[in-house]
């Protein structure tokens, strides 16, 4: 799966995807894909990510809370 860096829009590619859907983990391990080839593997915040289309990453991926009424 690919994410996008919003500053940037260089592609991601999620080399941990369960730490990608459980809003409890800030962060996740992957891959950036600019250049010619991948870069090798670090950790992102998932605030700095968001779909390559554009779109931001859904709450329930950043927010442990998202189903509590404010």
């Amino acid at each position: 799966m690919f994410v996008a860096e919003k500053s940037t829009g260089h592609l991601i590619e999620v080399l941990d995807t369960p730490a990608l859907f459980d809003p409890h983990k800030s962060r996740i391990k992957g891959s950036m894909h600019y250049g010619e080839e991948a870069q090798d593997p670090e950790f992102y915040d998932k605030a700095v990510l968001g779909f390559p289309s554009g779109e931001a990453l859904p709450k329930c991926w950043t927010d442990p809370n998202y189903r509590l009424k404010k």
